[in-house]
């Protein structure tokens, strides 16, 4: 089996889907810290603000990487060789996962999961949706080729 690579494109529906998780979910946290807020209880305020602020930066991250990979460490591409995974970012680095390969797939088949070290021992791990290939059948090549690795 020779390199196998596999461009991504960005997911505007499934944006779309994250949009509506998120951002109402962040203006509930941020609406009822502020009501506690003013109605004399802080401590709970915080907490709900924190919640605000961690939702808010999942998704921006969620959204701003994985669908629309417009972030610079947003992989654009992946290639599967037999041994190794590339991952290709959007500021031209290469990741290469040598070691310890997982593959994580969801059990709906709408995303899957890498995760492995790189050449210097780092963990890193990445989410893939469906909607990031440009078809069907490229989505299902990817899933084979990667069980296969890993």
């Amino acid at each position: 089996m020779g390199v196998l690579r596999f461009s991504l494109v960005q997911d505007h529906k499934g944006m779309v889907w994250d949009l509506l998780l998120y951002v109402p979910t962040v203006i509930a946290l941020v609406a009822m810290a502020a009501k506690f807020w003013y109605g004399g209880e802080a401590n709970l305020a915080y907490l709900l603000s924190f919640l605000a602020s961690f939702f808010l930066i999942a998704g921006a991250n969620r959204v701003l990487k994985t669908r629309l990979m417009l972030l610079p460490t947003a992989p654009i591409a992946i290639e599967v060789g037999k041994q190794t995974m590339r991952l290709i970012l959007r500021n031209g680095a290469h990741i290469d996962l040598v070691k310890e390969l997982r593959f994580y797939s969801d059990y709906a088949g709408r995303s899957f999961g890498l995760a492995g070290l790189d050449g210097s021992g780092k963990r890193l791990q990445f989410v893939f949706h469906k909607g990031q290939f440009c078809d069907e059948r490229s989505y299902k090549s990817a899933l084979d080729a990667l069980r296969a690795v890993s």
